[in-house]
């Protein structure tokens, strides 16, 4: 006989998860004891939401579902932002929430002590909500809401367990694996692929658009290899800035990069993998895509059926998991003649990046926040694990990064700040501490979870977080400037110039460097490495430019016009 905390375990070990978030109360004391005796990584935050961040970015670099649990009341109250994020991340992520012996909930009286029926406040946010209120419901409930995390487009999901349940027994019999239970590696019909293969024969300037999708499932090597076979340009969403392995060089940032808006003007035909083709990419028919509509043909490979033809039409959609789908093409296709265009495209945007690099403006004091990101991203590990987070700093980042890292982890569809900390402590933990983080941050974002540093050095990450500091809300104190005109009342956007991050990093048994001079950031980064700890640069940006002078504003607005300018 197990209990029911034990056979939990039993279930998420046969779908190779082995890492648990969350702070223990009574009702999972015993599971996270067991789980640490069975040698799972059992990380406790200080923040439940921490929680969320860094379960969803383990689910990001594992390409697996991921686990994260949450006291009764308030506890799953400070989970409520992490399930959000996740449902609109598509992030298969499996929240667990305790909570009192039913008894409680089914009696009329006042003054309960922490207690509120919490499954009608998750329902709108996940795919799947359920309470395990029998122990022989437990396979069943943990089956299905993996079966539904991981079918379709991926999302979260909420299993509830009241306290009297938990330690129930139940009978000891093998878990079943996942190809027993739920649909895996889903391959597309061999009629779709036949007809996929003939619009790419019949392409003259095919385009990979590759999104979020290709990450989070980590196929980037049968990406690669679909892509050498295509000869052709690589083009990324906003949330599909991870670099494939080899393809470095022809991949192109869509919308920021001239290359990208000349290789899409252009194109016949586009294969899109693991994307939405949502706003960023103006739904794949609108702005850049209107030029050359009528003679564009399009491949979209995408799990959820459902999905099909939503945005925009489609002439072959391919249904199914891109860990099968894309070696089916690359297994079909024949190989292609390189376009002639690609040689000049890439030329032209290593210039691009060798420009920005020479013209981002230096030599003041504070730190103008294009050369931050120019002097941080030219000292970036190679192998190393980019995490973005803030507002006016990520646009600049999109331009200006020196970068082209394999594993880029931000909040690209909700634009949720305060994940970049917590989500660079998940990927560590994912990765085993064993490449180099590079957190590069605005001040206001780094301030909403910055008690994860004391998680991140417990850990011993090595995780460097750059911080452009303009001592308020940057990109809202431009929204101000463009709305009331210059000199305006900017309400509620600054604080004390006096705050030291760098302090707050040694008071966590952090490293910390304080900088004002673009000469003194990369210098500061590689100490930073060199320690041996998770370390803090506090790096003092000018807050004018910061707020009035985003790179490619114009072009970012385009994303969300709709409803809102």
């Amino acid at each position: 006989m197990v209990k029911v905390y034990e056979r939990i375990l039993d279930l998420f070990e046969a779908e190779g998860i082995t890492t648990i978030f969350g702070i223990p109360d009574p009702n999972f004391v015993h599971l996270f004891h067991l789980a640490d005796e069975r040698g799972w990584n059992v990380v406790a935050p200080h923040h439940e939401a921490s929680a969320g961040f860094m379960a969803e970015a383990v689910s990001r670099m594992t390409g697996k579902p991921a686990v994260c649990i949450g006291t009764l009341g308030p506890g799953m109250a400070n989970m409520a932002p992490a399930i959000q994020c996740a449902l609109v991340e598509n992030s298969p992520v499996i929240f667990l929430g305790g909570q009192r012996a039913r008894i409680t909930e089914q009696r009329v009286r006042r003054g309960r002590i922490q207690f509120v029926q919490q499954a009608p406040l998750v329902e709108a946010s996940v795919k799947y909500s359920a309470s395990i209120e029998y122990a022989d419901q437990t396979d069943e409930v943990i089956r299905q809401a993996l079966r539904v995390t991981m079918s379709g487009t991926p999302g979260p999901a909420y299993i509830e367990y009241p306290s009297h349940v938990i330690q129930e027994d139940l009978d000891r019999k093998p878990p079943l694996p996942p190809e027993r239970y739920r649909l895996v590696n889903q391959t597309a019909g061999a009629d779709a692929i036949a007809r996929a293969v003939g619009l790419i024969a019949a392409a003259e300037h095919p385009i990979l658009l590759v999104g979020h999708g290709v990450h989070t499932a980590r196929v980037g090597e049968s990406v690669r290899a679909l892509a050498e076979k295509l000869a052709c340009p690589v083009i990324q969403t906003s949330g599909g800035t991870s670099y494939v392995q080899g393809l470095e060089d022809r991949t192109f940032p869509y919308g920021f990069s001239p290359s990208a808006i000349e290789a899409v003007v252009r194109s016949d035909l586009c294969l899109a993998l693991g994307t939405e083709l949502g706003e960023p990419v103006h739904y794949g028919r609108g702005r850049h895509w209107v030029a050359n509509e009528d003679n564009r043909k399009w491949i979209l490979v995408e799990q959820d059926p459902a999905a099909i033809g939503v945005n925009r039409p489609i002439d072959v959609p391919l249904v199914g998991d891109l860990r099968a789908v894309v070696p089916q093409l690359v297994s079909a296709v024949a190989q292609r003649k390189a376009s002639a265009d690609l040689p000049d495209w890439v030329t032209k945007d290593a210039e691009r990046l060798a420009e920005l690099a020479e013209t981002a403006p230096s030599g003041g004091s504070p730190v103008h926040p294009a050369r931050l990101i120019v002097e941080a991203t030219k000292v970036f590990p190679a192998d190393g694990i980019m995490i973005r987070d803030g507002g006016a700093t990520t646009i600049f980042s999109w331009t200006y990064s020196q970068a082209k890292p394999h594993d880029v982890i931000w909040n690209q569809n909700f634009g949720h700040l305060g994940t970049g900390l917590p989500y660079a402590v998940g990927a560590g933990v994912a990765d085993g501490g064993q490449r180099p983080l590079m957190l590069i941050t605005g001040d206001s974002s780094f301030l909403f979870h910055v008690a994860e540093l004391e998680t991140a050095a417990r850990l011993g990450l090595p995780l460097v977080c750059v911080v452009g500091v303009d001592y308020s809300w940057g990109l809202e104190v431009g929204v101000y400037k463009r709305t009331f005109g210059p000199g305006s009342r900017e309400t509620g956007t600054h604080w004390s110039t006096t705050t030291r991050l760098d302090k707050v990093a040694e008071g966590f048994g952090c490293y910390g460097e304080y900088v004002e001079r673009d000469e003194d950031i990369a210098p500061a980064i590689k100490r930073a490495y060199a320690s041996g700890k998770t370390a803090v640069i506090h790096v003092v940006v000018d807050p004018k430019a910061n707020s009035e002078e985003m790179p490619s504003y114009d072009e970012f607005r385009t994303w969300y016009a709709e409803g809102t300018q």
